[in-house]
């Protein structure tokens, strides 16, 4: 029978409050409404944000709340006003959006500032009425960052839903949808490195090494990984990694270890861990009349950036990278395709270090917790 139309109950990991594991409850997920999509989520997986957002560590405590964005899954209704997506469609639900329709969207020089579907991690209801489509027992359970996927079934806005081919093995894709692009396109898109260019990346996590595979992949000659896990340098090697520098080890700010090694710089830089302190030595770090530095990881609400105005008037370049410069809709199909065609030179089988049931989701923040591993595949069938 179709459930079309009909509210659906089935489980989801519900975080009641900041840093308490995840409960595994039977939630209601009203069907979509206008511009809405509901989603049969088959794979997700955990992502820093999500973590973070859990944590409530310097950000704006709202539960109880579905977390989880880096997903997969086969639409199974659809909302008034969808007409480019249908049931069994295969997809992947996007932390942000592009509503085709905004100065952002229809501007060649913006690739996915969507004035509608920009993120909004403080934001726990949809659109369209201000409401969840989650709840218990009649009590609201609120949305994370539109896409909730921590969630046998969720409702996504239309924008945030990437409809890509059905060949495509849902689990490998899986975090396509958030970090691989983040730190791929990071890279290819907006450092842009030379072939024979040096590229600095700061943070070993699944998105810095995605901004490595993005360094390699453009065929730079060194890539030098600044991480204060030593544990990340083996396994960095499998993502073209040549040279590790832990911060740790010296009594100098880590852009001047870097700055020495190199003989004034490196061309470009990539900075993947949110942490001001290595935003700076990020920027500070690059090649003076060339270097490129690309911002990517994301700071506390409080934090403020400061740096000598001469390092930006002796030509350095500073930009931000938001979601590899993508656009959800548009490109996020053609970067599957490409993958599938073995055209971007990614191997996603090194980015999914952990599988678990979904009953065993609390397991996967422990292992990012205690800095296990990269992505930890969450099954909801299973």
């Amino acid at each position: 029978m179709s459930t079309a139309g009909q509210v659906i109950r089935c489980k989801a990991a519900v975080a009641w409050e900041a840093g308490k594991p995840l409960s595994i409850e039977e939630v209601e997920v009203a069907p979509p409404q206008k511009h809405e999509v509901r989603i049969k989520i088959l794979f997700t997986a955990l992502c820093h944000t999500d973590v973070y957002y859990w944590e409530c560590k310097g950000y704006t405590p709202l539960f109880p709340r579905i977390l989880g964005h880096e997903a997969s899954g086969i639409v199974e209704s659809v909302g008034e006003g969808v007409n480019d997506l249908k049931p069994g469609d295969h997809v992947l639900p996007i932390f942000t959006g592009e509503c085709k329709e905004c100065r952002h969207c229809l501007s060649e020089e913006s690739n996915n500032m969507c004035e509608l579907l920009r993120i909004n991690c403080d934001r726990g209801v949809m659109l369209a009425d201000g409401k969840t489509r989650f709840s218990i027992n009649g009590k609201p359970i609120y949305h994370f960052v539109g896409t909730s996927t921590f969630s046998q079934y969720t409702v996504v806005h239309v924008g945030q839903v990437a409809k890509i081919s059905p060949t495509a093995p849902l689990d490998k894709v899986c975090p396509i949808s958030c970090g691989i692009c983040t730190g791929f396109g990071a890279t290819v898109n907006v450092a842009k490195p030379k072939k024979g260019q040096t590229v600095a990346v700061f943070g070993l996590g699944a998105v810095g090494l995605a901004a490595a595979e993005g360094a390699r992949v453009c065929g730079a000659s060194r890539i030098i990984a600044v991480d204060v896990n030593p544990r990340r340098f083996e396994e960095a090697k499998r993502f073209g990694i040549t040279e590790f520098v832990n911060p740790k080890d010296y009594d100098k700010p880590v852009q001047e270890v870097i700055v020495e090694m190199t003989g004034g710089g490196v061309d470009r830089s990539v900075e993947c861990t949110g942490s001001v302190q290595a935003m700076i030595s990020a920027f500070e770090c690059v090649h003076d009349g060339w270097g490129v530095c690309v911002l990517v990881g994301v700071p506390k609400k409080d934090d403020a950036f400061k740096t000598h105005p001469m390092n930006l008037l002796s030509e350095r370049t500073l930009k931000g990278a938001f979601y590899g410069n993508y656009k959800p809709r548009t490109d996020i199909p053609t970067v599957v395709d490409k993958y599938l065609n073995k055209e971007l030179g990614l191997d996603m089988d090194k980015f999914i270090t952990h599988s678990v049931p979904f009953a065993d989701i609390n397991k996967a923040f422990d292992y990012m917790l205690q800095g296990i591993g990269l992505r930890c595949m969450i099954h909801l069938d299973a």
